[in-house]
C-alpha cells in the first residue's frame, strides 16, 4: 500500500488529500478556502496561510496514516516570482485581477501568436506571459529582484525540497510561453527577458526531491519522502484516463473552470476566439480543450441554494420552455461578449426548476465546447457537474455520446496521486449514465436553445 499526499490548490479552495495508490480512493482530505487577500501592491494568494495549513495537515496524515510521497496540483496562469534568498520577489498575482488589462496592446505586440502556442488571447492575468509584462511593468525594480520564476505547483515543490522547477502542464496552460508543438518555450520567454529566470521545464511525474530536514522535523516524515515534479490540474484529472484506457474518448473536468479536453478526436483548427485551446498533458503530448467558468456561473446562478431538481422539476422546464442563454461569465468561454439572458419567466433562486435549467444551460455549453474541438467516443465527466442529474441528462442527448461519471468527487487529487506510481496503472471507477426517460423532451429543448441562440 502507498500512500500519497497530494497538495489540492484550485482556484475556490486549497486542500490536502491522502490518497492510496493501491485503490485511488481517498483515505483523508482537508480543506481551507482559497481567499484572495487585497494588496498592497495587488490582489495576492495567501501563501504563507496555506503553508501553515498544508503542514500541519500534512504532519497528522502521516501520524494517523502513513505518507509515503508527495504530490502537487493547482490551478493555471499562475506562477511566483522568487528573490535570490527564496523570499518572494512580489506576492502572487491573483489571475482575476484586471490590471494587465491596462496594457493590453503593448502586451500584444510582444506575444507569440496562437499558431506557435495554442494559446488563446484571454482578458485579466489569464495569460500568464501578461501577468509578468504588467508586474514587472507596474513594479519597476521586480525583474532586478526575481531570481527565479517557477509554476505554481512548483512553488509548493520548491517549498518542500529547495528544488526549483517549472512544469510542462502548467506552461502548456494558456500560458504563451509554452510551444506545445516543439516541446519548448515560446519566444515569448526572450521577449520578456526572463530566459535565465524561468526555471527548467520538467516531466510531472519526475522526482522534484525529497523533503528538507525541518520539513521532516515538522511533521516527522522521513527526509527520503520522495516529492514529485507536480501537474496542472484540469491535466491531473485527464491524467487518470491517458494513462488507463484507450483513445478517443474526452474528459470534462468541472469545478470553478469546466475544461473538455478531447484525446484522439478529429483534427479540427481551434478558435481561439471562441477558448479553445491547447493544453499539455503530463507525458507532454498536445491535447485540443474548451473551457468557460461554469462552476462560477452556477454560483452566481444559484446564490448559494442547494437543490437537486428530481424528473418532476427537469420536466416541468422540459415542457415550459425556460432557459438561459449565455453567458453569466462572458470573459471566457465559447460564448464569450454575449450577455446572458433568461427566455420565460426566470424561476426563483431556489428552486428545484431553476437548478435543473441550470444543469441543462451548463450541459449545453459543454456540449458546445466538445464540438470545437473534435470530440469522439465517451466523454467522462468529473467533479461536481457528475453528480447533477440535470447536466447529465442533457449532455447524454447534446453530445450525442455515451456518459461516464467519475466515481470520485475529486478526479484532480488522483490524477496527481498518479505521479508517483510506478507500476500498471489502475482505470478510474466510472458509472455509465443510462437514463433516457427524458431523451424526446431533452432533444426538443435543445434544438429551441440553438434557435434561440442564433436568433
Amino acid at each position: 500500500m502507498t500512500h500519497v499526499a497530494v497538495f489540492d490548490i484550485g482556484k475556490t479552495n486549497a486542500k490536502l488529500a491522502l490518497v492510496d495508490l493501491d485503490t485511488l480512493g481517498e483515505i483523508a482530505v482537508v480543506t481551507r478556502p482559497n481567499k484572495v487577500l487585497p494588496g498592497p501592491p495587488w490582489p495576492h494568494f495567501d501563501l504563507d496561510g496555506h503553508w501553515g495549513f498544508l503542514l500541519d495537515a500534512l504532519g497528522a496524515f502521516h501520524r494517523e496514516h502513513g505518507v509515503d510521497a508527495i504530490s502537487v496540483t493547482t490551478h493555471g496562469a499562475a506562477a511566483v516570482l522568487l528573490a535570490a534568498d527564496g523570499s518572494l520577489a512580489a506576492p502572487m498575482l491573483d489571475y482575476e485581477h484586471t490590471g494587465p488589462d491596462e496594457m493590453a496592446t503593448a502586451y500584444d505586440e510582444i506575444r507569440p501568436p496562437f499558431s506557435e502556442t495554442g494559446s488563446p488571447r484571454l482578458p485579466m492575468g489569464l495569460n500568464l506571459g501578461a501577468q509578468i509584462h504588467w508586474m514587472f511593468a507596474t513594479d519597476p525594480e521586480l525583474a532586478r529582484r526575481t531570481a527565479t520564476i517557477v509554476t505554481y505547483p512548483q512553488y509548493w515543490g520548491y517549498r518542500l525540497t529547495g528544488v526549483t522547477a517549472t512544469d510542462v502542464s502548467s506552461l502548456g496552460c494558456h500560458t504563451d510561453l509554452w510551444n506545445p508543438e516543439a516541446r519548448g518555450f515560446s519566444s515569448l520567454v526572450d521577449r520578456l527577458g526572463i530566459a535565465e529566470t524561468l526555471a527548467p521545464a520538467r516531466p510531472s511525474a519526475e522526482v522534484l526531491g525529497t523533503v528538507l530536514p525541518d520539513i521532516a522535523l515538522h511533521t516527522g516524515l522521513s527526509t527520503e519522502t520522495p516529492v514529485h515534479v507536480g501537474i496542472h490540474d484540469s491535466n491531473a484529472s485527464l491524467l487518470p484516463y491517458v494513462l488507463g484506457r484507450k483513445a478517443p474518448f474526452s474528459v470534462v473536468s468541472t469545478g470553478t473552470w469546466v475544461i473538455s479536453m478531447a484525446v484522439g478526436g478529429d483534427p479540427v483548427a481551434l478558435d481561439p476566439n471562441r477558448d479553445t485551446l491547447v493544453n499539455v498533458n503530463a507525458l507532454g503530448d498536445p491535447v485540443p480543450s474548451a473551457r468557460f467558468m461554469g462552476g462560477r456561473e452556477w454560483a452566481l446562478a444559484m446564490q448559494g441554494a442547494q437543490v437537486d431538481p428530481g424528473e418532476a422539476a427537469m420536466a416541468e422546464v422540459l415542457d415550459s420552455g425556460i432557459m438561459l442563454l449565455p453567458a453569466l461569465v462572458s470573459e471566457s468561454g465559447p460564448f464569450q461578449g454575449r450577455e446572458a439572458h433568461w427566455v420565460g419567466a426566470e424561476p426563483a433562486t431556489d428552486s428545484p426548476q431553476r437548478g435543473a435549467a441550470m444543469g441543462f444551460y451548463l450541459a449545453l455549453v459543454v456540449a458546445e465546447c466538445l464540438n470545437l474541438i473534435g470530440h469522439r467516443g465517451p466523454v467522462v465527466v468529473e467533479g461536481p457537474f457528475a453528480r447533477n442529474r440535470a447536466f447529465i441528462a442533457m449532455l447524454a442527448v447534446a453530445s450525442g455520446s455515451p456518459i461516464e461519471t467519475a466515481a470520485s468527487t475529486t478526479g484532480t487529487s488522483e490524477g496527481a496521486a498518479l505521479l508517483a506510481a510506478t507500476g500498471k496503472v489502475l482505470s478510474p471507477n466510472t458509472k455509465a449514465h443510462d437514463d433516457a426517460s427524458l431523451a424526446d423532451r431533452l432533444t426538443l429543448y435543445r434544438k429551441a436553445w440553438k434557435a434561440a441562440l442564433e436568433a
